[in-house]
């Protein structure tokens, strides 16, 4: 009968154990902070469609479609061919402005911290809480055209005038002949 080679087991030396389950327990960490440090934190901002040209400036004024939801999918708010004036919005939304491109669509997500904070915010017309405190917000937007604040407030003026003289036109046109 043939004898089958014996390999002596050696024990394990004092303590070797111990710094076996340490290594795996730093791994672990190691690997549970690389995870931690992928999650975003910061303004994410995602190309949906390519816009051209050059980018709005943090006093511009953006005159876009976009739609405003909770990250949850709720919708908050939402306009057509609105114009908004860069210094008046919130951090985040101005950070993402500043990066679009006309013609383009982005996507834009925005941690409390950058956009509402501890604040809560009401819907002025239902008095519901319409962004509770601490929310992410997440912004789909297509900026159609930028100008200046002094471009657009010129434009304004200039509308409103041209409106002024249409309803003193109206008027005239309704008086009875004396």
């Amino acid at each position: 009968m043939a004898e089958v080679t014996r390999v002596p087991l050696q024990p394990i030396a004092k303590g070797s154990l111990t710094k076996l389950w340490l290594g795996v327990l730093v791994a672990i960490l190691i690997g549970g902070g690389l995870a931690w440090a992928t999650i975003p934190r910061g303004l994410t901002v995602t190309e949906l469609t390519e816009g051209s040209g050059p980018s709005p400036a943090e006093t511009d004024v953006v005159l876009v479609n976009y739609v405003g939801k909770l990250p949850n999918g709720t919708v908050f708010d939402e306009g057509q061919q609105i114009p908004l004036p860069l210094e008046n919005m919130i951090e985040g939304f101005r950070e993402g402005a500043v990066q679009m491109k006309k013609g383009g669509k982005y996507e834009l997500y925005i941690p409390s911290a950058k956009g509402y904070g501890a604040e809560e915010k009401i819907n002025p017309q239902t008095g519901e809480v319409a962004i509770p405190a601490n929310s992410d917000l997440v912004f789909e937007v297509e900026l159609l055209e930028f100008m200046s604040r002094e471009d657009y407030e010129m434009r304004m003026q200039m509308m409103q005038q041209m409106m002024q003289q249409q309803m003193q036109g109206a008027e005239g046109a309704g008086a009875p002949p004396q």
